[in-house]
């Protein structure tokens, strides 16, 4: 089973008045202003999971900064897990500064189904990771329901890019000691996160957490698998394509030419996720 952990879907109607937002959303302009920057409805994502053989995709729409666009988007994704069952899971993107507002539709997509709080998108959405009064109302929803959290982190080195962010190491492992209990996905390798826990007390502070791929390919050359399963292990590691930024097949070929063994394959590209999503195994 390969299973993607990390995919943005958008409605149709966003993605064809594509300008009209970018004027309505800064931080949609600065990721989508560019027209070559892809953005793919629920049946663009079903068909390149088909084309890519990935049986699941987790998908979530954008951290807009609107609590109306929050819930559009959120409803389209809930929708979306509705005509592909079992092939699209969602998450739900919440602008926490909406206070009870943003607690009550996190709650509303919990009771719908979705799987998870994420993508988190603090730069985007004005507050910080390590907000922890803020995003404490949110995380006792996260606890009730089980959820995931996934959150976009960014490196505090390297080159600047469109949707880089600035949600530091610091802000993550602030927010892990204030939620040690709740099982947090890191996107984009956890902004350099798993270098850090080779630390005794970083390795504790990051026991509950899981790295994902996403744009691995814009980001770091290919060494990278082989050093973040001597540094965290394979079996913390899970596939993520940031689809539509990137094709699933090009994602899922750069890894398997990484140099991994074949049970370090199997456990990336979909089994670690398998038992984090708490899925069935394929017959």
């Amino acid at each position: 089973m390969i299973i993607d952990i990390h995919t943005h879907i958008f409605p149709p109607h966003i993605c064809a008045q594509r300008a009209l937002y970018c004027e309505r959303d800064p931080w949609f302009n600065e990721l989508y202003a560019n027209p070559r920057a892809r953005m793919a409805t629920a049946e663009d994502l079903i068909a390149e999971m088909d084309a890519s053989g990935v049986d699941v995709s987790v998908a979530f729409s954008f951290g807009w900064s609107d609590p109306g666009l929050i819930e559009e988007t959120n409803s389209y994704v809930i929708e979306a897990m509705q005509r592909y069952p079992g092939r699209i899971y969602g998450m739900a993107v919440i602008q926490p500064t909406s206070g009870l507002r943003a607690v009550s539709e996190l709650e509303r997509c919990a009771v719908a189904g979705m799987l998870g709080l994420g993508e988190l998108m603090p730069h985007g959405q004005g507050y910080r990771l390590s907000d922890i009064a803020l995003l404490t109302p949110l995380l006792e929803v996260v606890r009730h329901y089980q959820l995931l959290v996934l959150s976009h982190c960014s490196e505090p080195v390297g080159h600047l890019y469109p949707g880089k962010g600035d949600v530091s190491v610091q802000d993550v492992l602030t927010f892990l000691t204030a939620f040690p209990d709740v099982r947090f996905i890191a996107a984009h390798w956890g902004g350099g996160l798993p270098f850090y826990a080779l630390m005794p007390e970083i390795e504790r502070a990051t026991a509950n957490v899981w790295y994902d791929t996403a744009a691995t390919i814009y980001l770091y050359r290919p060494a990278i698998f082989k050093a973040a399963v001597n540094m965290v292990g394979a079996e913390r590691i899970l596939f993520a394509s940031d689809y539509g930024l990137l094709g699933q097949r090009r994602v899922i070929k750069h890894i398997r030419a990484s140099g991994l063994n074949e049970a370090e394959l199997q456990l990336i590209l979909g089994e670690n996720a398998r038992r984090l999503l708490r899925l069935q195994a394929a017959e």
